[in-house]
């Protein structure tokens, strides 16, 4: 028989330390991964910048400024003959416009017709005025129709019509001094017309025909 083999032990390898490898019979936990702190995050409003000024040219300052419209020319229609057929001669002329100036009086409406004697606005007419006999007298409104009604009632005058800025320019007139002889008979059913029965119907601040 083979004698046993003796044994020898060597000494044992020196043991890891304690931290390098786990110990028997003790649980074994894995640490989760550390947390990185979360990034801190400012939120800032949005700075809103004031309204750029914006140059204007002159074109454009001046579209800011409120329109001024001008005043436009009014135009003015007229009837002419001379003033003993407008003031001493006619038959119902007085009485028209003595009507047509109470009517507007009842319904408050502002006054649109004229007598003038001696208008200074037929110096525009050189063709009319030369076929008058002076004084002259005229019948002036603004109403076109009423003007075409009278033209048809006194049949023997002369009709036109102009512009003018203003009615004191429309209806300025030279002063004249008025003289009508009486007739030495007066055959008409109707009195005749008292001397100065016109200027009611003569512009403000007016008398005889004089401005």
């Amino acid at each position: 028989m083979v004698d046993p083999a003796t044994l020898s032990l060597r000494p044992c390898a020196t043991l890891a330390p304690s931290w390098a490898a786990p110990l028997r019979g003790s649980a074994w936990f894995a640490l989760p991964p550390l947390a990185q702190p979360p990034l801190a995050v400012s939120y800032q409003p949005r700075r809103r910048l004031p309204p750029r000024a914006v140059a204007l040219d002159s074109d454009q300052k001046g579209s800011q400024e409120p329109l001024v419209q001008e005043a436009k020319p009014k135009r003015y229609c007229f009837l002419v003959a001379n003033a003993k057929f407008m003031l001493d001669e006619e038959e119902h002329f007085q009485e028209q416009l003595a009507e047509k100036l109470r009517n507007y009086g009842e319904h408050d409406k502002e006054r649109d017709f004229w007598l003038v004697v001696e208008p200074k606005f037929l110096d525009r007419f050189p063709n009319i005025t030369k076929r008058l006999n002076r004084p002259a007298a005229a019948l002036v409104s603004t109403d076109v129709n009423w003007i075409t009604f009278m033209k048809l009632r006194l049949d023997r005058v002369l009709a036109d019509q102009f512009e003018a800025e203003t009615l004191e320019e429309a209806l300025s007139s030279n002063p004249v001094d008025l003289k009508f002889e009486k007739p030495e008979k007066w055959t008409a059913p109707y009195p005749k017309y008292e001397y100065g029965w016109w200027e009611p119907f003569l512009p403000a601040k007016s008398s005889n025909g004089t401005a």
